[in-house]
């Protein structure tokens, strides 16, 4: 009986021992949780403040335009929107030179040779990257699949200098000789060449989105007898829509703030025309051209930054309808709108 009650106490002493162990082992534990949530959570808001800093500086840089007497005189907001006499008796235009005994800043022509490029390599890049993402996802054979995916996501890591090289030495002669254009470089080469670098945002993001949609979607479709090609267009295609649009979204922005390959492609000229076939300047171009030459503190320094600034806003609201437009997409899918 001794003995009994002797065991029992050892094993209540045991006990006692290994609940503190354990309930040291488990705070040891949530400090630990604790130290890698704060490490997570300094890493995310350290990325929102490098960005918030950037918009400030560039901000900054910028309001100089509007603060400073002589850079308000040497780029008005009359100069940058509104046509300029360039010469006696001749009609006001539309001019970009900033270095001049009397500057001439209007932003028209840089506004009309960025979307001149952009368009060029949307039209290009949103039927290739898209079409090419729908027969990835429905169409192609497995190991193709394994193929084709890899090689076209390889563009995405070709440096756009080498890009810009291949516009300016191959894509440029071949589209003037194949079609009697009068300038070499122009917005359809730089359109061209920034295609080939916004090709694989598209796809990549297409066919994750083509890939997502529920297998249900296309077995449904097809025991109601719809063909292969007509599941992949009219149920597949609607349904990873939105995922296709933030891909279009993601390839805009890229074209619109892609740099070397329109600095060496288009010919950096700004000139307020339609033809496509003409020269073109775009924003970050200008920017990257002159920033290096520039005066720093001068009028022309700050204009630089109020580009960055249009790039900045513009993109920030294409951003913003393209959301909203998602959202209503969604809600007409998932029938919530009814």
């Amino acid at each position: 009986m001794d003995r009994q009650v002797t065991m029992q106490g050892q094993g209540l002493v045991e006990t006692a021992t290994v609940a503190p162990r354990l309930s040291s082992t488990a705070r040891r534990r949530q400090l630990r949780e604790k130290v890698i949530a704060g490490v997570i959570t300094a890493m995310a808001f350290t990325g929102i403040a490098a960005l918030v800093l950037i918009l400030v500086f560039i901000a900054k840089e910028a309001l100089t335009l509007f603060l400073d007497a002589q850079a308000r005189e040497e780029a008005s907001l009359s100069k940058m929107f509104l046509p300029q006499v360039v010469r006696q008796n001749r009609p006001p235009a539309f001019v970009w030179q900033p270095v001049s005994g009397i500057p001439k800043v209007s932003m028209i022509p840089l506004f009309i040779g960025t979307l001149k490029t952009t368009l060029v390599s949307m039209l290009v890049a949103v039927p290739v990257g898209v079409m090419g993402a729908l027969y990835a996802a429905e169409f192609a054979p497995r190991r193709l699949r394994e193929v084709l995916k890899p090689t076209i996501e390889l563009l995405a890591g070709i440096p756009s200098v080498v890009l810009g090289f291949f516009a300016l030495m191959v894509l440029a002669s071949f589209l003037q000789d194949t079609f009697g254009l009068t300038t070499r470089l122009n917005a359809v080469v730089a359109g061209l060449g920034l295609a080939l670098a916004i090709v694989p945002v598209i796809f990549t993001v297409s066919e994750d989105a083509l890939t997502a949609v529920p297998r249900s979607y296309r077995e449904a479709s097809l025991a109601l007898g719809a063909t292969p090609w007509e599941t992949a267009w009219k149920v597949v295609l609607p349904a990873a829509a939105p995922g296709i649009l933030a891909a279009c979204v993601l390839g805009f922005g890229r074209a619109i703030g892609e740099t070397m390959i329109v600095l060496m492609a288009s010919g950096n000229a700004a000139i307020v025309s339609w033809n496509f076939s003409d020269s073109v300047r775009s924003m970050s171009a200008t920017i990257a051209a002159e920033m290096g030459e520039v005066v720093v503190g001068s009028p022309h320094y700050s204009l630089l930054f109020f580009i960055g600034v249009e790039l900045f806003l513009f993109t920030f609201i294409l951003n913003m309808v393209a959301s909203t437009w998602t959202r209503r997409v969604l809600k007409r899918l998932t029938g919530a709108g009814a």
